[in-house]
């Protein structure tokens, strides 16, 4: 507990934490309001079959993701760039304690965020479809509840992966880099790869399955959400485990 409260007096003491979250929060929604801005004056019986306007109001998470993830990445990275992890490490000797204790702080005020930044894009998003006379979500509707708890947890995964990436590059630019190539380009390209390759990436790289925990109408070949959200758990254990590798043999 006593390592637990270090971290977060270290972490909300950190301008940067609050300016990130509120960012993401106001990112987030912004850009989903933008992206479904495109259907205003669209006709309802233009709508595709498959037309979900849960998924739609989430749009933002493209970019939200990106914030969330760099919030979990400056957890590690500031210290590094001050030097101050020398001193949390000669008071917390168990590298791999300090490191949950981070992801676990970090957690914590990525579930905030996360969950106002779903609740904040759905909420504005549905009163405009409304508006708009377009069929829109309530959370009383099937699976509605289900993708926004699904939407959550998939931005919470984004920021503990964001963690252990930090610890590994020990750079915030580094940190960027990697978050930018494996949210967004690598979702983008290697879709388009021939045969099987592209099909695995479209339907197992960790941030396109994750993506499927918060729809409602799923898309052909697209993951289940549990199993979606799984996938990309996984990954973020699976890089959590580098990173406290990383943490434990390499010199600060």
């Amino acid at each position: 507990m006593n390592v637990l409260r270090s971290e977060w007096t270290k972490l909300r003491s950190v301008r940067g934490t609050w300016l990130t979250a509120l960012c993401t929060v106001l990112a987030g929604a912004a850009l989903s309001v933008l992206g479904a801005s495109d259907l205003l004056g669209t006709s309802p019986s233009d709508l595709p079959a498959d037309w979900d306007p849960t998924t739609t109001s989430l749009k933002g998470f493209l970019f939200a993701q990106l914030l969330i993830g760099m919030l979990g990445a400056l957890a590690v990275t500031t210290e590094y760039a001050t030097g101050m992890i020398g001193t949390s490490l000669a008071v917390v000797p168990s590298r791999t304690r300090l490191l949950l204790a981070k992801t676990a702080v970090v957690a914590a005020v990525a579930l905030v965020t996360a969950l106002v930044t779903t609740l904040v894009s759905f909420t504005a998003v549905q009163l405009m479809f409304k508006g708009a006379g377009l069929p829109a979500a309530s959370p009383g509707d099937p699976g509605v509840l289900r993708a926004l708890a699904g939407g959550t947890l998939y931005l919470v995964l984004v920021a503990v992966i964001g963690v252990a990436v930090g610890v590994l590059t020990r750079s915030t630019t580094g940190s960027l880099a990697v978050l930018v190539g494996a949210a967004l380009l690598v979702p983008a390209i290697a879709p388009g790869l021939p045969g099987a390759v592209g099909d695995w990436f479209g339907r197992y790289w960790p941030v396109t399955a994750g993506q499927s925990a918060y729809a409602v109408v799923h898309a052909d070949g697209a993951l289940a959400p549990g199993a979606g959200l799984a996938v990309l758990a996984l990954t973020a254990a699976a890089v959590g485990v580098a990173g406290n590798a990383a943490l434990r043999v390499r010199d600060v």
